[in-house]
């Protein structure tokens, strides 16, 4: 009796052991080879979505930073992923990233084959003076918990545009762009002194949606007078414009001094050239429509654009009239790494 009762109390332990461990075995090879598959799978493809392929940048920009005062060496993709990254919301539509990545693109292009460099060591610099540059590290500081999505919209944008830019006549165009329009875009004449055919004045209706598109302003006119240099006496009826094709102020005239809009968004710190003027008391309030210089692609006209089914092809021969999208190659044959 006591042997079998022992004999019992084994087998009950041994079925019982059995239990346990038989679905241990089944499951534990499972997840393993399934864990190591998703670390071996998945951060490759994560890395892969936020950097972009070295073998896609044909030569190198030489950046002077603006807070460190040294030029950093960026090759050419990463500097337009930078740049677009700074220059342009990255939630915006896809289309108008990449409109933007063609814009960034062939921006540089063109200072270094026909521009002058910054100085000896370096092409551009990290400011408006050239486009805006952020690196990676400051994009992450930026965006924070975005990064990861931020980053890897814009690197698409680059990618699926790598290599190309905007050409008239087989040459890089002057790839001027600005935030908002009032509606249509300038004549590059209006703003600036020369004429440039493929930069003229179009409509672009979208941007009234841009949360830039309406500003006030207000200026005493004490501090008006200071800043013109003249003297208003009878208050607005001393005032008069004339505007340009696009809607902006051509001219300003106050009394026997004349003044373009430039000068007058200048001056006064306003955002666009498109303003009216209207007296309360002893200030002037200026009204302004649109932001930015408005020649060439308007930002949120292209996002706007992008909304309505259009691809980045769609904004960039809108924008840019007559243009054609080249391979980087051909203007850069003496750029090369």
């Amino acid at each position: 009796m006591k042997r079998n009762h022992r004999i019992g109390i084994i087998t009950i332990i041994s079925i019982f052991l059995g239990i346990l461990l038989i679905p241990a075995l089944i499951v534990a090879p499972y997840i393993g080879k399934n864990d190591t598959a998703t670390v071996q799978e998945t951060q490759p493809q994560e890395e892969a979505v936020l950097e972009i392929p070295a073998n896609l940048s044909p030569f190198s920009i030489q950046v002077m930073r603006s807070a460190s005062k040294k030029v950093e060496e960026v090759p050419l993709e990463e500097y337009v992923a930078g740049v677009v990254a700074s220059e342009m919301p990255a939630n915006f539509e896809l289309e108008a990233l990449k409109a933007q990545s063609l814009a960034a693109r062939t921006y540089i292009t063109q200072q270094l084959t026909g521009g002058k460099p910054y100085s000896e060591a370096a092409d551009v610099t990290d400011t408006t003076q050239h486009q805006v540059y952020k690196n990676d590290d400051e994009l992450r500081e930026l965006w924070q918990d975005q990064y990861n999505h931020n980053k890897a919209r814009i690197v698409q944008a680059v990618k699926e545009t790598a290599g190309k830019i905007i050409t008239y006549e087989e040459e890089p165009i002057t790839a001027a762009f600005f935030s908002t329009s009032n509606g249509f875009t300038e004549n590059s004449e209006d703003y600036w002194e020369n004429e440039i055919p493929y930069l003229k004045s179009v409509e672009s209706p979208w941007d009234t949606d841009s949360p830039k598109f309406f500003d006030q302003k207000v200026v005493s006119i004490p501090d008006l007078e200071t800043a013109l240099n003249v003297q208003i006496d009878s208050g607005i009826e001393n005032i008069n414009l004339a505007k340009t094709p696009g809607g902006r102020v051509a001219e300003l005239s106050v009394g026997d001094s004349k003044f373009t809009g430039r000068e007058i968004r200048e001056k006064l710190g306003l955002q666009s050239s498109d303003f009216t003027i209207e007296q309360k008391e002893d200030h002037m309030i200026f009204t302004t429509r649109g932001y930015g210089h408005g020649v060439g692609m308007s930002q949120y006209g292209a996002n706007g654009m992008a909304e309505d089914g259009k691809t980045y092809e769609d904004i960039i021969k809108h924008y840019y009239q007559n243009t054609e999208i080249s391979p980087v190659s051909k203007q850069t044959a003496g750029l090369s790494m």
